[in-house]
Protein backbone atom coordinates (compact mmCIF):
# COMPACT_ATOMS: atom_id res chain seq x y z
CA UNK A 1 0.00 0.00 0.00
CA UNK A 2 1.04 3.68 -0.98
CA UNK A 3 2.04 5.61 1.92
CA UNK A 4 -1.85 7.91 0.93
CA UNK A 5 -3.21 4.25 1.45
CA UNK A 6 -2.16 3.49 4.70
CA UNK A 7 -3.27 7.10 5.90
CA UNK A 8 -7.02 6.58 4.14
CA UNK A 9 -7.62 3.33 5.57
CA UNK A 10 -6.78 4.61 9.10
CA UNK A 11 -8.83 7.47 9.00
CA UNK A 12 -11.21 5.09 8.29
CA UNK A 13 -10.68 2.69 10.82
CA UNK A 14 -10.59 5.72 13.33
CA UNK A 15 -13.72 7.38 12.50
CA UNK A 16 -15.57 6.50 15.63
CA UNK A 17 -12.96 7.94 17.32
CA UNK A 18 -12.93 11.34 15.47
CA UNK A 19 -16.28 11.58 16.00
CA UNK A 20 -16.21 11.51 20.17
CA UNK A 21 -13.49 13.73 19.88
CA UNK A 22 -15.64 16.29 18.07
CA UNK A 23 -18.16 16.06 20.30
CA UNK A 24 -15.94 16.69 23.48
CA UNK A 25 -14.93 19.65 21.28
CA UNK A 26 -18.02 21.01 20.92
CA UNK A 27 -19.29 20.24 24.20
CA UNK A 28 -15.55 22.31 25.63
CA UNK A 29 -16.22 25.15 22.92
CA UNK A 30 -19.39 26.02 24.47
CA UNK A 31 -18.36 25.45 27.99
CA UNK A 32 -15.30 28.43 27.35
CA UNK A 33 -17.57 30.51 25.25
CA UNK A 34 -20.31 30.72 28.25
CA UNK A 35 -17.68 31.71 30.42
CA UNK A 36 -16.42 34.57 28.18
CA UNK A 37 -20.64 35.86 28.17
CA UNK A 38 -21.09 35.36 31.68
CA UNK A 39 -18.28 37.71 32.52
CA UNK A 40 -18.97 39.98 29.50
CA UNK A 41 -15.60 40.40 28.18
CA UNK A 42 -15.40 43.52 26.13
CA UNK A 43 -12.77 45.27 24.30
CA UNK A 44 -11.53 47.57 26.93
CA UNK A 45 -10.39 44.23 28.97
CA UNK A 46 -8.10 43.80 26.18
CA UNK A 47 -6.09 46.65 27.69
CA UNK A 48 -2.98 47.47 29.62
CA UNK A 49 -1.68 49.22 32.56
CA UNK A 50 1.85 49.14 33.42
CA UNK A 51 4.06 48.91 36.69
CA UNK A 52 2.74 47.58 39.60
CA UNK A 53 -0.13 46.70 37.21
CA UNK A 54 -2.98 47.91 39.91
CA UNK A 55 -6.26 47.69 38.88
CA UNK A 56 -5.96 45.95 35.88
CA UNK A 57 -9.68 44.95 34.19
CA UNK A 58 -8.94 42.80 32.25
CA UNK A 59 -6.58 40.56 34.41
CA UNK A 60 -9.18 40.19 36.41
CA UNK A 61 -11.56 39.72 34.10
CA UNK A 62 -9.07 36.88 32.63
CA UNK A 63 -9.14 35.30 35.91
CA UNK A 64 -12.75 35.05 36.32
CA UNK A 65 -13.18 33.47 32.60
CA UNK A 66 -10.43 31.07 33.59
CA UNK A 67 -12.35 30.24 37.03
CA UNK A 68 -15.70 29.80 35.05
CA UNK A 69 -14.22 27.20 32.60
CA UNK A 70 -12.53 25.34 35.45
CA UNK A 71 -14.98 25.12 37.69
CA UNK A 72 -13.44 27.27 40.44
CA UNK A 73 -13.64 29.74 42.72
CA UNK A 74 -10.78 31.68 41.95
CA UNK A 75 -7.70 31.72 39.12
CA UNK A 76 -4.59 33.25 37.92
CA UNK A 77 -3.47 33.78 34.74
CA UNK A 78 0.05 34.97 34.64
CA UNK A 79 2.76 35.83 31.87
CA UNK A 80 4.79 36.32 35.01
CA UNK A 81 5.40 32.01 35.25
CA UNK A 82 8.31 31.12 33.29
CA UNK A 83 7.22 27.67 32.12
CA UNK A 84 4.46 24.81 33.84
CA UNK A 85 7.30 23.82 36.52
CA UNK A 86 7.39 27.09 37.62
CA UNK A 87 3.38 27.18 37.68
CA UNK A 88 3.51 23.99 39.64
CA UNK A 89 6.67 25.26 41.83
CA UNK A 90 4.64 28.21 42.39
CA UNK A 91 0.99 25.91 44.36
CA UNK A 92 3.87 23.52 45.83
CA UNK A 93 5.97 26.26 47.56
CA UNK A 94 3.32 28.47 48.52
CA UNK A 95 0.92 25.68 50.19
CA UNK A 96 3.41 23.57 51.79
CA UNK A 97 5.62 24.36 54.79
CA UNK A 98 8.42 22.61 56.89
CA UNK A 99 6.96 19.49 57.83
CA UNK A 100 4.12 18.85 55.75
CA UNK A 101 3.89 15.90 54.13
CA UNK A 102 3.84 15.17 50.30
CA UNK A 103 2.38 12.36 48.41
CA UNK A 104 3.82 11.58 44.26
CA UNK A 105 0.68 9.52 43.71
CA UNK A 106 1.62 8.43 40.40
CA UNK A 107 5.43 7.38 41.40
CA UNK A 108 8.60 9.41 40.11
CA UNK A 109 7.22 12.66 38.64
CA UNK A 110 8.90 14.30 35.55
CA UNK A 111 12.52 15.36 35.38
CA UNK A 112 12.00 18.66 36.27
CA UNK A 113 9.75 18.32 39.37
CA UNK A 114 12.08 16.34 40.53
CA UNK A 115 14.85 18.96 40.88
CA UNK A 116 11.68 20.93 42.36
CA UNK A 117 10.97 18.51 45.23
CA UNK A 118 14.95 17.25 45.45
CA UNK A 119 15.25 13.84 44.62
CA UNK A 120 17.31 14.92 42.10
CA UNK A 121 19.87 17.97 41.45
CA UNK A 122 23.26 19.02 42.29
CA UNK A 123 23.35 20.30 46.09
CA UNK A 124 23.04 23.86 45.19
CA UNK A 125 19.85 22.83 43.44
CA UNK A 126 18.68 20.37 46.32
CA UNK A 127 19.36 22.95 48.70
CA UNK A 128 16.51 25.13 47.27
CA UNK A 129 14.07 22.08 46.43
CA UNK A 130 11.50 21.20 49.10
CA UNK A 131 12.56 18.48 50.84
CA UNK A 132 15.73 20.81 51.53
CA UNK A 133 12.86 23.31 52.60
CA UNK A 134 11.85 20.59 55.18
CA UNK A 135 9.08 18.61 53.01
CA UNK A 136 8.74 15.00 53.78
CA UNK A 137 8.25 13.40 50.75
CA UNK A 138 6.99 10.04 49.78
CA UNK A 139 6.43 8.55 46.36
CA UNK A 140 3.93 5.91 45.40
CA UNK A 141 5.27 3.30 42.72
CA UNK A 142 3.35 2.25 40.41
CA UNK A 143 1.97 -1.26 39.97
CA UNK A 144 4.31 -3.07 37.38
CA UNK A 145 5.66 0.47 36.25
CA UNK A 146 2.13 1.07 34.61
CA UNK A 147 -1.11 1.39 37.05
CA UNK A 148 -1.35 3.96 40.14
CA UNK A 149 -1.27 1.69 43.48
CA UNK A 150 -4.75 2.72 44.86
CA UNK A 151 -4.03 0.38 47.87
CA UNK A 152 -1.29 1.75 48.98
CA UNK A 153 -2.51 5.31 48.61
CA UNK A 154 -5.10 4.24 51.02
CA UNK A 155 -2.32 3.14 53.47
CA UNK A 156 -0.25 6.57 52.65
CA UNK A 157 -2.20 9.07 53.21
CA UNK A 158 -2.47 10.17 56.98
CA UNK A 159 -3.13 13.10 58.85
CA UNK A 160 0.10 14.49 58.46
CA UNK A 161 -0.75 14.69 54.56
CA UNK A 162 -0.88 17.91 53.59
CA UNK A 163 -1.16 17.49 50.11
CA UNK A 164 -1.21 14.41 46.98
CA UNK A 165 0.22 15.49 43.74
CA UNK A 166 -1.86 13.78 40.72
CA UNK A 167 0.49 13.70 37.42
CA UNK A 168 -2.10 13.42 34.99
CA UNK A 169 -0.24 13.19 31.81
CA UNK A 170 2.61 10.38 31.69
CA UNK A 171 5.94 12.64 31.35
CA UNK A 172 9.08 11.13 29.77
CA UNK A 173 7.85 7.09 31.19
CA UNK A 174 5.74 4.59 29.88
CA UNK A 175 2.87 4.44 32.30
CA UNK A 176 -0.35 4.99 31.29
CA UNK A 177 -1.60 9.10 31.63
CA UNK A 178 -4.76 9.57 34.40
CA UNK A 179 -7.88 9.84 33.43
CA UNK A 180 -10.30 11.98 34.74
CA UNK A 181 -12.16 9.01 36.35
CA UNK A 182 -8.78 7.80 38.05
CA UNK A 183 -8.37 11.15 39.07
CA UNK A 184 -11.69 11.21 40.68
CA UNK A 185 -11.33 7.83 42.15
CA UNK A 186 -8.00 9.12 43.71
CA UNK A 187 -9.23 12.16 45.54
CA UNK A 188 -12.09 10.56 46.97
CA UNK A 189 -9.61 8.12 48.72
CA UNK A 190 -7.54 10.85 49.79
CA UNK A 191 -10.68 12.69 51.05
CA UNK A 192 -11.72 10.27 52.84
CA UNK A 193 -8.24 9.21 54.67
CA UNK A 194 -7.92 13.31 55.02
CA UNK A 195 -10.65 16.04 53.91
CA UNK A 196 -7.83 18.59 54.59
CA UNK A 197 -5.75 17.33 52.29
CA UNK A 198 -4.80 19.20 49.36
CA UNK A 199 -5.71 17.26 45.86
CA UNK A 200 -3.16 18.95 43.24
CA UNK A 201 -3.71 17.86 40.06
CA UNK A 202 -0.49 18.79 37.52
CA UNK A 203 -2.95 19.02 34.28
CA UNK A 204 -0.44 19.64 31.80
CA UNK A 205 -1.34 18.69 28.27
CA UNK A 206 -4.95 17.39 29.50
CA UNK A 207 -6.65 20.43 29.10
CA UNK A 208 -10.09 19.75 27.10
CA UNK A 209 -9.15 16.69 25.57
CA UNK A 210 -11.86 15.31 28.44
CA UNK A 211 -15.55 17.44 28.85
CA UNK A 212 -14.59 17.40 32.48
CA UNK A 213 -11.22 18.80 34.07
CA UNK A 214 -9.78 17.40 37.57
CA UNK A 215 -11.34 20.19 39.43
CA UNK A 216 -14.89 19.17 38.44
CA UNK A 217 -14.14 15.67 40.55
CA UNK A 218 -12.27 16.92 43.37
CA UNK A 219 -9.53 17.91 42.88
CA UNK A 220 -8.75 21.16 44.92
CA UNK A 221 -6.26 22.82 43.02
CA UNK A 222 -4.84 22.73 38.99
CA UNK A 223 -2.18 24.09 37.18
CA UNK A 224 -0.82 24.05 33.84
CA UNK A 225 0.82 26.20 31.17
CA UNK A 226 -0.28 28.49 28.62
CA UNK A 227 2.11 27.48 25.44
CA UNK A 228 0.70 23.79 26.08
CA UNK A 229 -3.63 23.19 25.41
CA UNK A 230 -4.99 26.33 26.83
CA UNK A 231 -2.96 28.99 25.11
CA UNK A 232 -4.49 27.40 21.74
CA UNK A 233 -1.04 27.85 20.24
CA UNK A 234 -1.19 31.23 20.46
CA UNK A 235 -0.15 32.60 23.80
CA UNK A 236 3.78 33.66 23.76
CA UNK A 237 4.06 32.63 27.84
CA UNK A 238 2.58 31.85 30.82
CA UNK A 239 0.79 29.51 33.23
CA UNK A 240 -2.20 29.24 34.95
CA UNK A 241 -3.62 27.98 38.50
CA UNK A 242 -7.32 27.58 39.46
CA UNK A 243 -9.17 25.70 42.02
CA UNK A 244 -9.75 26.61 46.33
CA UNK A 245 -9.44 30.75 46.75
CA UNK A 246 -7.23 30.06 49.73
CA UNK A 247 -4.82 27.84 47.50
CA UNK A 248 -4.60 30.04 44.62
CA UNK A 249 -3.80 32.84 47.03
CA UNK A 250 -1.42 31.64 48.61
CA UNK A 251 0.52 29.95 45.25
CA UNK A 252 -0.22 33.58 44.03
CA UNK A 253 1.61 35.01 46.97
CA UNK A 254 4.55 32.55 46.08
CA UNK A 255 4.70 34.17 42.52
CA UNK A 256 4.63 37.78 43.46
CA UNK A 257 5.17 37.99 47.27
CA UNK A 258 2.75 38.64 50.13
CA UNK A 259 0.64 41.26 50.59
CA UNK A 260 0.69 41.59 46.74
CA UNK A 261 -0.33 38.11 45.66
CA UNK A 262 -3.01 38.46 42.30
CA UNK A 263 -2.94 42.17 43.15
CA UNK A 264 0.28 43.12 41.15
CA UNK A 265 2.05 42.45 38.05
CA UNK A 266 1.76 43.99 34.79
CA UNK A 267 0.65 41.60 32.36
CA UNK A 268 2.93 43.63 28.73
CA UNK A 269 -0.39 43.89 26.52
CA UNK A 270 -0.95 40.14 26.18
CA UNK A 271 -4.65 40.24 27.26
CA UNK A 272 -6.24 39.82 24.11
CA UNK A 273 -3.77 36.31 22.92
CA UNK A 274 -4.50 35.08 26.47
CA UNK A 275 -8.53 35.64 25.61
CA UNK A 276 -8.53 34.48 21.89
CA UNK A 277 -5.77 31.56 22.51
CA UNK A 278 -8.58 30.34 25.54
CA UNK A 279 -10.83 30.67 22.75
CA UNK A 280 -9.65 28.83 20.00
CA UNK A 281 -8.06 26.29 22.99
CA UNK A 282 -10.74 23.36 22.34
CA UNK A 283 -10.68 23.16 18.43
CA UNK A 284 -6.74 22.66 18.22
CA UNK A 285 -6.32 20.00 21.53
CA UNK A 286 -9.40 18.52 19.19
CA UNK A 287 -7.34 18.62 16.17
CA UNK A 288 -4.02 17.45 18.08
CA UNK A 289 -6.01 14.52 19.95
CA UNK A 290 -6.92 13.70 16.26
CA UNK A 291 -3.92 13.63 14.88
CA UNK A 292 -2.12 11.36 17.50
CA UNK A 293 -5.40 8.72 17.38
CA UNK A 294 -3.82 8.85 13.75
CA UNK A 295 -0.87 8.55 14.45
CA UNK A 296 -1.20 5.79 16.98
CA UNK A 297 -3.55 3.63 14.21
CA UNK A 298 -0.73 3.86 11.91
CA UNK A 299 2.32 2.91 13.67
CA UNK A 300 0.61 0.20 14.99
CA UNK A 301 -0.02 -0.79 11.62
CA UNK A 302 3.19 -0.91 10.81
CA UNK A 303 4.60 -2.79 13.44
CA UNK A 304 5.55 -0.11 15.98
CA UNK A 305 4.81 -0.12 19.87
CA UNK A 306 2.51 3.33 20.15
CA UNK A 307 0.37 4.03 23.18
CA UNK A 308 -2.22 4.50 24.19
CA UNK A 309 -3.85 2.68 21.14
CA UNK A 310 -6.13 4.14 18.93
CA UNK A 311 -9.14 3.22 20.59
CA UNK A 312 -8.37 3.87 23.99
CA UNK A 313 -9.83 6.77 25.86
CA UNK A 314 -7.52 9.85 26.05
CA UNK A 315 -6.77 12.15 28.75
CA UNK A 316 -3.67 14.11 27.16
CA UNK A 317 -2.16 15.17 23.87
CA UNK A 318 1.23 12.96 24.04
CA UNK A 319 1.32 9.74 21.95
CA UNK A 320 4.43 7.51 22.74
CA UNK A 321 6.20 5.70 19.92
CA UNK A 322 8.88 2.93 21.42
CA UNK A 323 11.68 2.33 19.04
CA UNK A 324 13.89 0.37 21.76
CA UNK A 325 17.19 2.07 20.42
CA UNK A 326 18.45 5.46 19.73
CA UNK A 327 18.76 5.75 16.26
CA UNK A 328 15.04 5.10 14.98
CA UNK A 329 14.04 7.81 17.93
CA UNK A 330 16.93 10.35 16.37
CA UNK A 331 16.00 9.87 12.96
CA UNK A 332 11.95 10.09 13.84
CA UNK A 333 12.62 13.47 15.64
CA UNK A 334 14.53 14.93 12.56
CA UNK A 335 11.95 14.00 10.42
CA UNK A 336 9.26 15.98 12.62
CA UNK A 337 12.06 19.14 12.21
CA UNK A 338 11.99 18.62 8.78
CA UNK A 339 8.50 19.19 8.72
CA UNK A 340 8.16 21.77 10.87
CA UNK A 341 7.11 25.45 9.74
CA UNK A 342 9.79 26.89 11.40
CA UNK A 343 13.71 26.18 11.57
CA UNK A 344 13.00 23.04 8.65
CA UNK A 345 16.20 23.44 7.81
CA UNK A 346 17.53 22.73 11.11
CA UNK A 347 18.98 18.50 12.54
CA UNK A 348 17.97 18.23 15.98
CA UNK A 349 20.82 16.34 18.07
CA UNK A 350 20.73 14.88 21.83
CA UNK A 351 21.70 17.14 23.82
CA UNK A 352 21.52 18.07 27.85
CA UNK A 353 18.91 20.42 29.01
CA UNK A 354 18.56 22.21 32.19
CA UNK A 355 16.33 19.89 34.29
CA UNK A 356 16.90 16.68 32.86
CA UNK A 357 19.76 14.22 33.86
CA UNK A 358 19.53 12.35 30.51
CA UNK A 359 20.34 13.82 26.92
CA UNK A 360 17.06 14.86 25.12
CA UNK A 361 16.84 14.99 21.20
CA UNK A 362 13.86 17.50 20.58
CA UNK A 363 11.93 18.60 17.46
CA UNK A 364 10.37 21.43 18.05
CA UNK A 365 9.74 23.69 14.68
CA UNK A 366 7.48 25.85 16.81
CA UNK A 367 6.47 29.76 16.39
CA UNK A 368 6.59 29.74 19.74
CA UNK A 369 9.51 28.46 21.69
CA UNK A 370 8.47 25.35 23.61
CA UNK A 371 4.92 25.04 22.45
CA UNK A 372 3.94 21.55 22.61
CA UNK A 373 0.79 22.50 21.26
CA UNK A 374 1.96 22.83 18.00
CA UNK A 375 3.34 19.35 16.48
CA UNK A 376 6.59 18.52 18.33
CA UNK A 377 8.42 15.50 19.29
CA UNK A 378 11.25 14.58 22.03
CA UNK A 379 12.18 11.44 24.16
CA UNK A 380 15.45 11.36 26.39
CA UNK A 381 17.73 9.04 25.23
CA UNK A 382 17.68 6.30 27.50
CA UNK A 383 16.23 2.83 27.61
CA UNK A 384 13.50 2.24 26.09
CA UNK A 385 14.24 4.95 23.50
CA UNK A 386 10.76 6.43 23.22
CA UNK A 387 9.62 9.33 20.99
CA UNK A 388 6.87 11.77 22.33
CA UNK A 389 4.88 13.04 19.95
CA UNK A 390 1.79 16.00 20.93
CA UNK A 391 0.50 18.85 19.30
CA UNK A 392 -0.62 20.33 15.77
CA UNK A 393 -2.53 23.34 15.58
CA UNK A 394 -4.10 21.99 13.13
CA UNK A 395 -4.51 18.32 11.68
CA UNK A 396 -3.78 18.65 8.33
CA UNK A 397 -0.16 19.29 9.25
CA UNK A 398 -0.07 16.37 11.97
CA UNK A 399 -0.93 14.47 8.81
CA UNK A 400 1.58 15.62 6.06
CA UNK A 401 3.72 14.77 8.54
CA UNK A 402 2.90 11.43 9.44
CA UNK A 403 2.96 10.83 5.50
CA UNK A 404 6.34 11.93 4.94
CA UNK A 405 7.29 9.35 7.78
CA UNK A 406 5.94 6.69 6.17
CA UNK A 407 7.31 7.62 3.04
CA UNK A 408 10.90 7.69 4.74
CA UNK A 409 10.04 4.14 6.32
CA UNK A 410 9.35 2.69 3.31
CA UNK A 411 12.29 3.47 1.28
Amino acid sequence: MSSIDIIRQAEQDVKEQFEKIEDIRDYNQEKVLNAFLNNRVAPEHFYTVSGYGHDDLGRDVLDKVFADVFKTEKALVRIHFASGTHTLACVLFGNLRPGDKLISVAGEPYDTMQEVIGTMGDEETKRSSLIGNGIIYEEIPLIDDTYVDLHALKESVDEKTAMVLIQRSKGYSTRKSLTIDAIEEICKIVKDKNPNCICFVDNCYGEFVDKYEPTEVGADIVAGSLIKNPGGGIVEAGGYIAGKEKYVERSANRLTAPGIGCEGGAMFNQHRLIFQGLFMAPSVVADAVKGAVLASKIFDTIGYDSSPKYWEKRTDIIQNITFGSPEPLEEFCRTIQSLSPINGYVTPIPENIPGYEDKVIMAGGTFIEGSTIELSADGPMRKPYVAYMQGGLNYSHVKIALRKILEKLKK
